[in-house]
């Protein structure tokens, strides 16, 4: 009888001991998303809209796909899967996710076994016998602890953990965002300098040929030194450029070799610049699909964390429960140590107040709204930093574009004012100047046009970059071993 009253007290100490748990509220603010002055839509030409269903289609495409090109396709599955920098991050996602578990464990009692022998002389007082002889105890007991997370302190770290979790994740996300981008504008740069290379290789090998011409009229007495030596100069200045371009390439393969996670080595290419297909981007974007951006759902994640860490700092003003108890067997003889008399056990509780800290928790608490604040600061600064990125990546791809178009038509004109050169020359109207003239211009307006033709290409990466899309989750997963 005494012993079911015994538990039946114990019942009612835990059953009261949990309703002051379930009752308890956690202190600190909840968090509450800002509110932001955003606009409404990202648009480069006013006279253009398209709908949210078509904009979201063409952020969530695979946009290296586009471009038409095996070779880019490849290369960037290769570099999602063994980009150095990426399984950095992936690692990086793993020990949040531990701590994590870490955190979520102090929610739950701590329950370990234990067993322990001493021998030696202890006290006899209340034993009820004089005899105080050298003896042996043998304890064999399971203990429990928790604390009782009255104030919500558990639940904050919990909160504030999971949030570092997710903002990791992002962390990772973010990266593949970044190297997709930089393998995909590394290979479009390729590109362009194998593309300016076979342009300075046939302007070599042409003005090569006008000289071995020019030796043969120089010799007859048909033109002056002062030619040749003109057209020699204009030679060796394209001559030049071949290796500065070979530098370029090999450097570039390089570097590329790095993001795909190798030693460095030549990068083969099967197309040219020229093959590849230049993607259509809507005008109007939903400013709503930059809130899926890794590094803006990163700084958000942040700023929730720091916000759940003021109620951890904030619980430290209050009492912290704690709940132990042990049941297991003790005796003085090994033998007996299985007999019901051996048993043992206990149930406790502690509270632990702050009387005087000389302001230390007063201080951390205010460094931890410094934080929150500071992180929020941060969060707004990406969200305008991302509309600006985005805007900037429309404006690029409007205006290069058209750039483009008048380099092209530049071309075109110097291409004609090279055979009127070349037939003047012939005809003996003008003399070789005019047409050294012509060639140089037209070299030039080559190359210049091959390099705006990249940026035109990278423009449309940097578009589908700043809106990053679905398409990072789904490569993200394949980073995951």
């Amino acid at each position: 009888m005494q012993k079911r009253k015994e538990i039946n007290n114990m019942k009612k100490y835990i059953i009261f001991l949990l309703l002051i748990f379930i009752g308890g509220c956690a202190v600190g603010p909840d968090y509450e998303k800002p509110k932001l002055n955003i606009p409404k839509d990202i648009v480069s030409d006013d006279s253009l809209k398209t709908s949210d269903s078509l904009s979201l289609a063409v952020a969530d495409t695979a946009w290296w796909s586009l471009f038409r090109d095996s070779k880019m396709t490849e290369l960037i599955n290769t570099a999602i899967k063994e980009n150095t920098d990426i399984l950095v991050a992936s690692a990086r996602v793993e020990q949040y996710m531990a701590l994590y578990g870490v955190s979520k464990a102090d929610m739950y009692p701590q329950i370990n076994g234990k067993a322990t022998t001493t021998y030696g002389q202890f006290s006899s007082v209340n034993t009820g016998t004089d005899k105080n002889d050298a003896r042996g105890i043998f304890n064999v007991a399971v203990s429990a602890d928790w604390e009782i997370d009255l104030w919500g302190k558990i639940r904050r770290s919990n909160e504030s953990a999971r949030a570092e979790l997710l903002a990791s994740e992002e962390s990772r996300k973010g990266i593949v965002l970044m190297i997709a981008s930089q393998v995909a504008t590394s290979y479009i740069d390729l590109l362009a300098l194998k593309r300016q290379l076979e342009i300075t290789k046939s302007t070599v090998a042409s003005r090569d040929y006008s000289l071995f011409l020019f030796g043969l009229r120089l010799a007859k007495g048909d033109i002056s030194q002062l030619e040749l030596v003109q057209l020699e100069s204009e030679f060796w200045l394209a001559k030049a450029q071949i290796p500065a371009l070979e530098k370029k390439i090999e450097q570039l393969e390089s570097a590329i070799s790095i993001l795909l996670g190798r030693n460095p080595e030549k990068i083969y290419t099967t197309n040219e610049i020229d093959s590849l297909s230049i993607p259509v981007v809507p005008s109007g974007i939903p400013s709503k699909l930059l809130e899926r951006r890794p590094d803006i759902r990163q700084a958000e994640q942040k700023l929730i964390s720091a916000n759940a860490k003021i109620g951890v700092v904030k619980s430290m003003y209050y009492p912290s429960i704690s709940l132990s108890g042990v049941l297991g067997l003790a005796s003085n003889d090994l033998t007996t140590i299985l007999n019901p008399a051996s048993r043992i056990w206990n149930v406790g509780g502690s509270i632990i107040a702050p009387i005087f800290t000389g302001g230390k928790i007063s201080n951390q608490v205010k460094v931890a709204e410094s934080v929150k604040k500071e992180l929020l600061l941060t969060y707004v600064q990406t969200i305008r930093n991302a509309f600006k990125e985005t805007e900037d990546a429309f404006t690029d791809r409007v205006y290069t574009q058209e750039q483009l178009g008048y380099q092209g038509k530049r071309v075109e004109s110097l291409l004609l004012y090279k055979e009127l050169a070349d037939s003047r020359y012939k005809e003996g109207i003008t003399s070789y100047l005019e047409v050294l003239d012509a060639e140089r211009s037209l070299f030039s307006a080559q190359l210049d046009y091959v390099n705006t033709q990249a940026g035109l290409l990278k423009s449309v990466v940097n578009i589908y970059r700043t809106l990053a899309g679905s398409w990072v989750e789904r490569l993200s997963d394949k980073t995951i071993k």
